[in-house]
This record gives C-alpha cells, structure tokens and sequence, in this order.
C-alpha cells in the first residue's frame, strides 16, 4: 500500500536545471519538494561555479534589450545575430555530429523562450562585456562566439534569482538531503530514500525529477568511464556530483544515452592553493587566453591547435588533452603584446600561478620547462607565422603559424619581453554521459518505453554533448529541459 504523499513532484538536485523544473511544476499548481544533497552555504550545484553564461538564439542586440539590465554601453555596442542555423550548426560542429538531433532541435529553438520565462520569473541578464566582447579602437564593442548574454552576478546571481523565485512560488526547499535511491512501486518510480545521519528515510510524489549533476566528483566512475589518469583532474565544481543517482536510474531500468567517455574539461590553474570546488573563486580559476598565445608541456612542446576556432568552441576539450601530457601540466606562453588580450578576472586573480621574465630561457627555467625545447619551439613558431595577414581578435584571422601541430589563427609572435608562463592542468566541469530520455524529461528504459513517474534534466540527461560542447549551452539545456520535465511531471 503506498504512503501519502509529500509532494505532487519531487525534484533532486537545487542547481539551475532543477529549479527549472520545480518553478515550472509551482507554475502549474503542483506541490513541489526539492532536495538538495549540499548545505544551503554550499547549494548550487555546478551552476553556482559558472559565470552564467547562457546560449541563447536572437536576432541581434534590439531582440535582447527586453530582457537586459540597462547599460550605458549598449548605445555604442554591436551584437551579431545568433540563429537557429547557427546554433544547430555549431552543435554539431564542435560534437563532430554525435549531438542527438531532437534533443538539439528543442535546445536551438526553445533556448530563447526559456530565458525570457525566467526573466518574467525574477532572474536578471545582462550582456557579458568583460567575457565575450571586445573594445575597438573607435570606443565601440564587438560580441562575438554566439555567446552573448549571462545572469547577472554570474553564477552566484543565477542561485540566488531561483532561489527567490522558489520561495515565492512556495516551493519547500530541503537542504543537506543525501538521495541514494529510487522508490519503485507497482512499475513505477513512486519516490527516493534519503540517507539522513545514517538513517533513512522515504520522500514519495507522483513525479520525481532527476537534475543531480553528473559523476565527475566520483574518481572511481571518472578513471572507469573517461579513461586512465581522469583521477588526475582537478575538480572545478560542487564536490556533491557523484553519480549516485545516475547509477539509481540506471539500477531501474533507465537506458545510458550520450558519450560516457568524454567531459567536459577546461585548462584550470595548476599549481593555486585549494584549486578545486573553490566557491570564492569559482570560474576565475579557468585560463581561457590560450587562443592568444601558444600552450607548451614539459619539454616545450606544443601539443594542440590554440588558434584552431573561437574560445567558446574549444575550451570545454583541452583540459583532457593537457592530462595527456608529462605530470598532466601544460603552460601557457604570452608576450608583453598578447598580455593585454587577457581577461583580468582570469589572470589577474589572487594568488594566480604566474612566472615572469625578461628572457624566454628566464622565463622556461622559472616555470620549469625544458629551456632548450622552449626556445626551439618558440623560434619555430615565430619564424612560420603568416604575416600577411593581419591579427584580429574579433574573428577567425586565418593568421597562421605553419609549424606542427599548424596554429590555425592570431598567432602572433611571442619576442615582446617581459614574458609570461601559466601552469595548467585538467579542470573537470560535468560528464557528458547520462540517462536516455525523451524531449520531455521522460526516462526511458532500452526498449524505448517509459519509466513510469521518472524524469531527468541538467548533466544527467545523456545524448546532447560528446567530447566538447559549445560555451553556454549547458546552462541553457538546463533551462529548456528543467522547464519541460516540469511542466508535463
């Protein structure tokens, strides 16, 4: 016989996509339960790390003004339209098309609405002049990288703006709520089971709503599914994302769907005392300059295309690519030129790993790179560089080093002293695999079918990602897929 009930929907996990799906159930008049694993001084999920930026379609800056925090630089800004076209387009370009395509076809054309709903809700945007645009010599402003638009306060804002909004739709918010199962009933998913100081205990609802992150703080899942050395990888997020639930889902029968052998992974500040799950520092522990200077290993070799597209499009991969090398560190190499390009709250943040020198030997031998392979690899790159092009930061310059591997854009000569070295390492955001659903939430088990009361959204919704992912499109997958479990749980 089964219990009363203490929600009409129970949502596990108080990170953007979760409030999504709570705020949409509250909408609709159901009661709504969220259990959160972490402390609230410690709640957010991923969300709470991120800079909120979110990618959005929209035809250009008048499409968005609606929906911004006034700013006096939008008289002087220009914001290039970002279109279905080219949304779809770079999902399956930066995927190398194992994007399911439903499932981007729903993010593409639902991302916008999604914002404006929460806009309408509470949650404040703004355009992100200090992340994704540049300022020409004319005093004007330049967007670029089809990333646009992020909450204000970034992901702390984000939080606080759903948060706010719960309460004022009467969602009840439980905090310091560790779910380790699933209730099932008569074939369908009834309920959780709730570790609670070594005692458990049930929560039941008619829907329950799975948005609890992916498994990249569990070193074990990592080393089983990415590979040999994930153990490695420095951990950018909340620390509660352990794949318990994931594997809860899988334990009733869900289907996997998406890469379970790739994740999202940035170049992360190496050497930055407590450089994981830093809820100071949050993002500003990321080095996102690469494109504008060149990325060595320990011997002085590179080992990627820096220049090979915009930031947005390949910063969420080469943080497995830095595992790769010798002690899983890369350095980042900048000139007094390329040093200005940087953004400041990434490389002028406190106790930032830096090394500086007059000299390329000074600086190779600070930061403890080979000198011999550094200075070789430098004159190389320097001496292959197409100069008849100009450099430009706002696009794609085709400006080129010839060298192996070829740098495929802004490269520009590294012979400005002073000279700047960066240690990096693996920082680990969310894995890209997860439970198999349909366009509404919906689990589905392998034949297809439903699992009866089970939803899923956020990280652990497996099939729009696979090893890499445009900038911004995970919050915004977690506002159009939290907004549709939701709204049909």
């Amino acid at each position: 016989m089964m219990n009363s009930r203490d929600a009409d929907v129970i949502v596990v996990g108080g990170g953007n996509a979760g409030f999504s799906a709570a705020h949409a159930a509250a909408e609709r008049g159901r009661s709504v339960l969220v259990l959160e694993k972490a402390s609230q001084e410690s709640s957010g999920g991923n969300s709470y790390y991120t800079a909120g930026a979110t990618r959005i379609s929209h035809n250009g800056l008048d499409d968005l003004r609606d929906i911004l925090d006034e700013d006096e630089r939008h008289r002087v800004t220009e914001v290039p339209p970002y279109t279905e076209q080219d949304y779809t387009g770079d999902m399956e370009r930066v995927t190398e098309g194992r994007n399911d395509s439903e499932l981007t076809r729903v993010l593409v054309s639902e991302s916008n609405g999604a914002v404006r709903w929460l806009h309408s809700l509470g949650m404040k945007y703004r355009l992100m002049y200090e992340r994704q645009a540049y300022d020409r010599p004319d005093g004007t402003y330049l967007f670029w990288g089809g990333l646009h638009v992020g909450n204000t306060g970034g992901g702390e804002g984000l939080i606080a703006d759903h948060v706010a909004i719960a309460e004022r739709l009467g969602e009840k918010v439980l905090y310091d709520c560790n779910v380790v199962d699933l209730v099932a009933e008569n074939e369908r998913i009834v309920g959780v089971r709730v570790d609670a100081g070594g005692e458990t205990r049930e929560y039941r609802a008619e829907s329950i709503i799975l948005a609890a992150g992916g498994f990249e703080a569990n070193v074990a899942m990592r080393e089983k599914y990415l590979g040999e050395g994930w153990g490695h990888a420095k951990l950018r997020g909340t620390p509660c994302n352990t794949g318990t639930l994931i594997e809860a889902g899988l334990k009733a029968g869900a289907d996997r769907a998406g890469d379970w052998g790739s994740a999202h992974s940035v170049q992360w500040d190496a050497l930055t005392p407590n450089n994981e799950s830093n809820r100071e520092l949050t993002n500003r522990l990321t080095r996102g300059g690469y494109p504008f200077g060149i990325i060595v290993n320990k011997d002085g070799a590179r080992f990627v295309d820096e220049g090979e597209d915009f930031r947005n499009y390949t910063y969420a991969k080469f943080g497995r690519e830095i595992l790769k090398q010798p002690g899983n560190v890369g350095y980042q190499v900048f000139d007094a030129k390329s040093r200005p390009l940087l953004r400041s709250e990434e490389y002028e943040m406190p106790a930032i790993s830096e090394f500086t020198a007059d000299t390329l030997e000074g600086v190779a031998e600070a930061a403890g790179i080979d000198v011999e392979g550094f200075t070789r690899t430098v004159t190389e790159f320097n001496a292959n560089i197409d100069e008849s092009r100009p450099f430009d930061p706002t696009i794609r310059d085709l400006r080129s080093s010839s060298v192996q591997p070829t740098k495929s854009n802004w490269a520009s000569a590294i012979d400005t002293a002073p000279f700047y070295v960066y240690p990096v390492t693996c920082g680990v955001t969310f894995t890209f695999g997860g439970l198999k659903s349909d366009v509404d939430g919906h689990v589905l088990d392998e034949s297809g079918n439903r699992i009866e009361g089970l939803f899923v959204c956020g990280e652990m919704l497996g099939g729009l990602f696979s090893n890499n992912y445009p900038g911004g499109s995970g919050l915004a997958a977690g506002m159009v897929f939290g907004r549709r479990a939701g709204s049909h749980a």
